[in-house]
């Protein structure tokens, strides 16, 4: 029996991982194989009967699973941070909660029958979505950054409120159906523990953590006790308290100033991401087939409510007075499935509420597995279909993820920011963040491949990554998760290697890409770059300015990074082959001192020699005008002599047409003279 148990524990852990490498691997909601793997161990074959197997201790698994779960989802409730991500998302999570849980309780009410207060459950139970199930669509999906950034805040916002607001309605519920105390006194005492309790325990392990009372290696071990301890302690106090006092203390803790919960946060998604995965699968195999198919038609038509008319009419209302289209709120009215922490409440609530006597309760589990099954299912096979038909689909992602918030990662974030070129500087070193922000440039403090970050590092946008900090050890991780995530041929390294040690603790096939910016080129020398006066420069390439002249001008000292095309793509310069520069773009290098002296020298040498040019120019000019001056008084003298030859011409034109009328007028008289004598000599001969 003991060897039954230890097998079945180990194959859960097993086929949890598997489960969770095929979910990152497809990129599918984990959820999915985590659900098929349950069934199939579960109902179908009967291999796994997790009653049978844990007896009396599964409650209580389920119970302390339950309440790691809300307590983490709780310190992800930063009310800041729903004030900083824009009215929707304010909208959705408060309002568009409301609207959602008023229009599932009452189709869970009269399509199948339930009683108000196990369908005011059931209602409260599927208001959240979840991060766990909306990241992986979003990024299938890849709608544009702004719809994007709402549904992943609105899910993680969500999910602590959902949690709440499904606590309080089982503890009226629970309440009620005690006969034996007074009903507002039960109730009143369960508020007072749960709010109170949890308001004053979370404030008393926020001020143990301001002032560093444990050492920082039993920091997350102790809160993770203390949170537990708490929780049976309230239920000790008031049965069923402890589920909210835990939520109460995690919102106290993420709203207390002065408290880094990073670290936690990170502990406890790692611990979350076990228990979610292990009890999914014994949740899963828990179900009865027979008991989803006894839904019938009514589980498929209160599946229709949630999809067709809650969700719509939530976003339609909540997207009152803001900036989004019709086609972002379609958008936004078909993406909503349901996740893993509906689950595991549902089943632990459906536990308690059979023990009180409420039968109609054994509904619930199914119920809500058909819901996250059909919104999961659904959703993630046609939501890419409908964002290419609204056309909100974003382009393709010229962003940049720059892991190493050094000097020179933020000039290159500053200088990309100013070309409108979507840029993240994630590090770990707060005081470079911290830089960062001043310079107002979107920061990730931590580790950029944690799950913490797959959660609330915003990518949209974002096509590639820049691996440029010194953490050796850190920096092979970081590249091996986004050559996941985003491809090979999208994630670029810059050398840091220690020929000395790394080379015996990394894969050649990896260092061989750690060619970012030309071969020769490495975190140490850009830094020293930077440290002795390196600056970004920006040059157009164009026909009059080509590449060899920015070699001429700069030198071979100069190391082009990356370059902005026309129509605004984004070129990485990576790896040892010569690289051609099309006419027409904008080039972004990196110029030692050595550069920028030479770049003087040529300068002054260009600047000389446009001055001699010029000078040379002007007397070209001058004399230019000489000969123009030359020219001109010749061409006048050409017109003088030209008028005086015309003038003379026409004078001896004119004199000899007077000769030649002087010789008519001459010749007439003469004919004259000669005509009277001759007549005078006829008349005389007639005299005689």
């Amino acid at each position: 029996m003991v060897e039954h148990i230890t097998g079945m524990l180990a194959l859960i852990g097993v086929l949890s991982l598997v489960c969770q490498w095929v979910g990152w691997k497809l990129r599918l909601p984990a959820i999915l194989p985590l659900l098929l793997c349950g069934l199939l161990l579960g109902p179908a074959l009967d291999i796994l009967q997790p009653d049978e197997l844990f007896g009396d201790l599964l409650f209580p698994i389920i119970s302390l699973g339950v309440a790691v779960i809300l307590f983490e989802g709780a310190l992800t409730l930063n009310f800041k941070e729903i004030n900083e991500h824009g009215r929707m998302v304010s909208h959705l999570v408060s309002v568009g909660a409301l609207i959602t849980w008023a229009c599932i309780a009452p189709a869970a009410h009269y399509i199948l029958g339930f009683d108000w207060s196990i369908a005011c459950l059931f209602g409260a139970l599927v208001v959240v979505t979840g991060p766990t199930v909306i990241v992986p669509m979003l990024r299938t999906v890849q709608p544009s950054a702004k719809l994007s950034s709402i549904l992943r805040w609105e899910g993680i916002v969500i999910d602590p409120i959902g949690a709440l607001l499904a606590v309080l309605v089982y503890e009226y519920i629970a309440v009620t159906a005690d006969p034996t105390t007074h009903v507002l006194y039960a109730l009143g005492l369960t508020l007072l523990i749960g709010l109170g309790g949890g308001a004053l325990s979370g404030y008393l392990v926020g001020v143990a953590l301001r002032r560093n009372l444990f050492p920082h290696y039993l920091k997350n071990t102790a809160v993770l006790t203390i949170m537990l301890g708490i929780f049976v302690g309230s239920n000790l106090l008031q049965e069923e308290a402890g589920l909210l006092t835990v939520t109460v203390m995690g919102i106290w803790l993420a709203n207390m100033r002065g408290v880094d919960i990073a670290d936690i946060l990170e502990f406890k998604e790692t611990l979350t991401v076990l228990l979610i995965s292990a009890l999914f699968i014994l949740l899963a195999a828990r179900l009865d087939s027979n008991a989803m198919l006894d839904l019938g038609w009514g589980g498929i038509l209160v599946l229709l409510v949630v999809m067709f008319i809650a969700r719509p009419l939530s976003i339609w209302v909540s997207g009152i007075g803001t900036n989004l289209t019709s086609q972002d709120k379609w958008f936004l009215s078909w993406v909503a499935p349901r996740g893993i922490v509906a689950a595991a409440i549902s089943s632990l609530f459906a536990i308690k509420l059979e023990a009180l006597g409420f039968s109609s309760a054994s509904s619930i589990v199914p119920l809500v597995f058909m819901i996250i099954i059909g919104t999961v299912v659904i959703q993630s096979l046609t939501a890419g279909t409908w964002a290419k038909i609204l056309g909100v689909k974003q382009g393709s992602a010229q962003g940049l993820l720059i892991f190493g918030a050094s000097k020179f990662s933020r000039e290159l974030a500053k200088l990309l920011t100013s070309k409108n070129v979507p840029v993240i500087l994630a590090d770990n070193n707060w005081d470079s963040i911290r830089q960062a922000r001043m310079d107002n440039i979107p920061v990730y403090f931590g580790n950029p491949a944690s799950e913490h970050a797959e959660t609330y590092m915003d990518l949209s946008g974002i096509g590639r990554v820049l691996v440029m900090s010194p953490y050796r050890q850190l920096n092979p991780l970081v590249t091996f998760h986004f050559q996941d995530v985003l491809g090979d041929d999208k994630v670029y390294g810059l050398n840091n290697s220690d020929a000395a040690s790394a080379r015996h603790q990394l894969s050649e096939s990896y260092l061989q890409r750690l060619c970012l910016f030309g071969e020769n080129v490495s975190y140490a020398k850009i830094a020293s770059i930077m440290a002795k006066g390196g600056q970004l420069k920006v040059t157009n390439i164009t026909d009059n300015f080509s590449f060899d002249d920015f070699l001429k001008r700069y030198g071979d000292t100069a190391i082009p990074l990356l370059y902005l095309t026309k129509e605004g793509k984004v070129k990485v310069i990576s790896g040892s082959k010569l690289q051609e520069y099309p006419v027409g773009i904008e080039l972004i290098c990196l110029l030692p001192v050595e550069a920028q002296q030479q770049a003087e020298i040529q300068r002054a040498i260009d600047e000389e020699k446009l001055r001699l040019a010029k000078i040379e120019a002007e007397q070209q000019a001058k004399i230019a005008a000489k000969q123009r001056e030359l020219q001109l008084a010749e061409e006048k003298l050409q017109r003088k002599q030209k008028e005086l030859n015309d003038f003379e011409a026409q004078q001896q034109q004119e004199m000899l047409e007077e000769e030649r009328n002087e010789l008519i007028h001459n010749e007439g008289q003469d004919k004259q003279t000669e005509l009277a004598n001759t007549k005078l000599s006829v008349k005389g001969d007639e005299g005689n």
